[in-house]
């Protein structure tokens, strides 16, 4: 069975399936919120195109492997953080999309095995001035028991992702 295989029938990890569509940060959940106004060299569709290829996450060294080329509800992926036997993998399923004129984004919410457990969305927006502008949304709590040992220090990690997305979108 191969890495991708593991997951495709997975369950999430967590009851609030697509509460991030709205901003709810169920009870017992730590929020996250990053916004950044991204450069005027980057063109709203190029980032598009890159945030929902799983470009951004492959420039960011996670090494994507998706069930699909494209984000859309349904589309399990799973990345990984480091090497060997010491590789992290984060498994994910879309739980929701946004292609719009001038939004463009999803939501991954987890499944079992990784390190948080809720979900995550990134969207950009382009508003009415032309300005583009990405934000990374989460809601979680630790899903293993190393982010429940790391504590404060697996908030930060989340922090820097998320400004990280931000820096890989071009």
């Amino acid at each position: 069975m191969d890495l991708l295989e593991r997951y495709l029938d997975a369950e999430f990890s967590y009851p609030d399936v697509g509460a991030s569509r709205t901003g709810t940060v169920p009870p017992g959940y730590r929020a996250l919120r990053y916004r950044r106004r991204l450069g005027p060299e980057l063109s709203f569709g190029r980032a598009a195109e890159s945030l929902l290829t799983w470009r951004v996450h492959a420039r960011l060294g996670l090494r994507p492997v998706a069930s699909a080329p494209r984000a859309a509800p349904g589309v399990t992926v799973v990345c990984g953080l480091g090497a060997g036997p010491l590789r992290i993998l984060m498994p994910c399923r879309v739980v929701w999309v946004r292609e719009e004129d001038d939004r463009a984004g999803f939501a991954y919410g987890t499944l079992p095995g990784h390190p948080a457990s809720g979900e995550e969305s990134f969207l950009l927006e382009r508003a009415g001035d032309g300005r583009v502008w990405f934000t990374v949304r989460a809601f979680t709590r630790p899903g293993r028991w190393y982010t429940r040992l790391a504590g404060p220090a697996s908030v930060l990690a989340q922090q820097a992702f998320a400004r990280a997305y931000a820096g890989k979108l071009g």
